[in-house]
């Protein structure tokens, strides 16, 4: 599924946009612990949510190739976490839902988890 897709599926507000908003994203990841995403994440091009807002957030990303972040529950980063995803290429996205909504809305559309 593009990118800009999910952005309309989850009806999410873009606070870093990347040059290719088009890029592919098959398999997400929701989570708070960063530990989890890093035992979870399996694949470049990878969706994070989460409802944590922090640094390491946008860090753990960089570090697991995930290239879209969304954070959930209507959570927005401080301009520091903005320019640091800016500068890693990430894109970030926020969103009103819930994560359990929002994965759900993504899985029902066909992207994927870890193993699927």
């Amino acid at each position: 599924m593009k990118l800009s897709e999910c952005v309309e599926l989850l009806k999410a507000r873009v606070l870093v946009r990347v040059s290719d908003m088009n890029i592919d994203i098959k398999v997400a990841c929701g989570a708070d612990l960063m530990s989890d995403v890093m035992a979870f994440a399996c694949s470049s091009n990878e969706m994070m949510l989460t409802g944590l807002v922090n640094p390491q957030t946008i860090r753990t990303a960089e570090m697991m190739d995930v290239k879209v972040v969304v954070f959930v529950r209507g959570k927005c980063p401080d301009d520091s976490i903005l320019k640091l995803a800016a500068e890693k290429e990430i894109c970030v996205l926020t969103t009103a839902m819930p994560m359990f909504t929002a994965c759900g809305v993504l899985y029902g559309a066909g992207v994927l988890g870890k193993g699927e």
